[in-house]
């Protein structure tokens, strides 16, 4: 930005990070929209485009309502909103009439938590006289409060969420001094909650950022300035990018003017952006979800390709610094937590190291003992029952993040930091970030118990040797389920509910297709260890009803499905040879202690036909696979 810059890890002296990362990308009040995508554009030709594209590409963070906001050559401001996809935005855009539009501009797609979906409701959101216009992702816990404030003091609201009252403090601290970005820093100072916020002032074309708790970087490029909540959105024009930090605010022009906590910086250094465009392009899969599942075999072959030397020798875990520790506990939610449910089998299995699973969004109810190492995942870095369940431990215990956000605010609040190196994850339900998960924080147990001289070094390599074999594994099991699943899907897709079931190891896997299926067709699912069925779960059991079964080898498992086919239920099994979809290929025992049935995750590549059988039954009930309703990618409330 044409000034001196300061390394960002000069700012941050807990964290430390594998080596060779890859990185990419509160109390819930009245009203908020918290889960949304955030655009913004200073170029030399018209903004809309940039907009537009950028918010296309931020679609999965939000789809209730899109719109943008632009400045217009007369210096005013044009907005534009709807209350339907950004496709629909973009037609409203192409027949629009008036003035010219300039290169200054800011755009929202939002996820709508509290108030209507409805265009006033939809950012961006002006002040009184239309001069201002903001844009906002995050929580404002106070909004009330200020709102009652402002309207006591004239102002006038035209919708009924939180974000709106920024715009008016803005307003009103640009009565009594005229620059915008001391009026942004007096404006943030009485927020309470969380914040990425661009603001836009329609009188000069000035734009100023800031950001609490709340993730947004800020890129220059050839083309201009960009802003955005992931820097995926931009990547097509920019190979560098900053991140926001906590209590910065930012204006952006011919030179950046940056501010921490309210005292002017150097602007930190820039950040090669982590992947290429392309990768956010369908190529020729039909969607993104379909994309995402195909790409696991590789994700996992480039990650063991990153770490499996380190993994065997111990030193991967030696790099983060991390104390000893007796215990571990997983905090995480939704697909993680499954992720930490195998992540934490595979540490008891190889080392006999007790485990802790703590339901993020229950972390008022963990007592956790001494000597605890807390392991917090979150695909994002930024769910907020995960950095609110840090809040409630009080720094009592080492935390290490499994995250595939290496700016993330979980990454900077930890002390060691794993890259899941899975790449951008477009599709709101999660495929590959599991995968990708359970491989780097498997690695991690495995190198952690050889540190500790807790196993061999030759059992170790035993085990990377497992660990490379999935590559393959991955992929057999892809192109099998291909060929099997529209055609089983379509004997099921009439009924209202099912069941899945494993034993052991494989339980995790089974609760992660119940929750797939769940979130992508809108059907009942719940997953139970199979030889639960009978205390309960097979009273649900009638003719018909779909019971899908991971079934890696456990010999119990047999009696199960006996007793679902006794009542008439639809068995589809997920194994080896002569399964219904036969995607777990053969094993030898390899002289390790888990024998032929399975390795100490269990069969991750089940995982691959779970994942297909939910998003063939979506498509086959005419569903979106990539934006599923009510669910958004980044879940940033509690």
């Amino acid at each position: 930005a044409g000034q001196d810059r300061e390394d960002p890890d000069a700012r941050q002296t807990r964290r430390r990070s594998v080596p060779n990362p890859a990185p990419l990308p509160h109390p819930v009040p009245p009203k908020g929209q918290p889960m949304c995508g955030i655009i913004a554009a200073r170029v030399s030709d018209d903004a809309t485009p940039y907009l537009l594209d950028g918010l296309e590409r931020l679609e999965y963070r939000g789809y209730d309502s899109a719109g943008i906001a632009v400045r217009t050559a007369t210096g005013s401001t044009e907005t534009i909103r709807s209350v339907s996809r950004v496709g629909d935005l973009r037609t409203l855009v192409a027949a629009r009439s008036g003035d010219a539009l300039t290169g200054v501009g800011i755009g929202h797609t939002r996820w709508a938590t509290h108030g209507a979906v409805r265009e006033a409701n939809a950012h961006p959101h002006a002040d009184c006289s239309r001069r201002i216009s903001i844009v906002h992702n995050g929580i404002i816990e106070n909004a009330d409060r200020l709102r009652d404030m402002l309207t006591a003091q004239g102002h006038r609201f035209r919708s009924e969420v939180d974000s709106e009252v920024i715009a008016h403090l803005v307003e009103r601290a640009l009565a009594v001094d005229p620059d915008l970005m001391l009026a942004v820093q007096i404006a943030t100072a009485q927020l309470e909650g969380s914040w990425a916020i661009v603001v836009l002032d329609a009188r000069d074309g000035r734009m100023v950022v800031a950001a609490d708790r709340s993730p947004l970087v800020v890129a220059r490029s050839a083309r201009g300035d960009f802003v955005a909540s992931d820097i995926g959105a931009i990547a097509e024009w920019c190979e560098t990018f900053v991140a926001l930090r906590d209590g910065d605010v930012v204006e952006l022009g011919e030179a950046w003017t940056w501010s921490s906590n309210g005292i002017t910086v150097p602007v930190p250094f820039p950040t090669p952006s982590p992947f290429a465009a392309t990768a956010l392009d369908l190529g020729d899969h039909p969607d993104h979800m379909a994309k995402e599942i195909s790409e696991q075999a590789d994700v996992v072959s480039t990650i063991l390709d990153r770490i499996a030397r380190r993994t065997a020798d111990g030193s991967m875990w030696v790099g983060l610094g991390l104390p000893a520790f007796e215990r571990l506990a997983i905090v995480a939610c939704g697909t993680s937590l499954n992720a930490g449910q195998v992540i934490a089998t595979a540490l008891r299995g190889i080392g006999g190291v007790p485990t802790d699973i703590v339901v993020a969004s229950e972390a008022d109810q963990a007592v956790l003992g001494p000597d605890t190492l807390v392991v917090a995942i979150s695909q994002s870095g930024e769910t907020a029952d995960v950095l609110r369940a840090l809040d409630r431990f009080e720094d009592r215990h080492p935390v290490l993040a499994l995250t595939n956000n290496m700016h993330s605010s979980l990454a900077r609040r930890a002390d060691a930091v794993l890259d899941c190196h899975a790449g951008p994850e477009i599709g709101v339900a999660a495929t590959k970030t599991f995968t990708a998960q359970v491989v780097v924080g498997v690695a991690a147990v495995i190198s952690a118990l050889v540190a500790s001289g807790r196993i061999e070094v030759a059992r170790a390599h035993a085990l990377v040797d497992e660990l490379l074999d999935l590559p393959a594994r991955i992929e057999h099991a892809t192109q099998v389920s291909a060929d099997r699943m529209p055609l089983l899907v379509s004997s099921v897709k009439e009924a209202t509910g099912f069941l899945f079931l494993g034993r052991g190891a494989g339980l995790p896997y089974a609760a992660e297709g119940a929750l797939k299926l769940k979130e992508l067709s809108y059907r009942w699912a719940e997953a139970y260890p199979a030889g639960e069925l009978k205390h309960g779960p097979l009273a649900l059991v009638d003719e018909g009803t779909p019971v899908v079964v991971v079934d890696h080898g456990e010999p119990k498992i047999q009696s199960a499905i006996a007793e679902v086919r006794a009542r008439g239920g639809f068995v589809i099994t997920i194994g080896g040879e002569g399964s219904d979809i036969p995607a777990l290929g053969s094993r030898g025992t390899g002289g390790l202690a888990w024998g032929a049935m399975a390795a100490p995750w269990g069969p991750l590549e089940a995982v691959v036909p779970l994942q297909m059988l939910a998003r063939e039954l979506a498509l086959q009930l005419g569903c979106d696979v990539d934006k599923p309703r009510n669910l958004a990618k980044s879940v940033t409330v509690e």
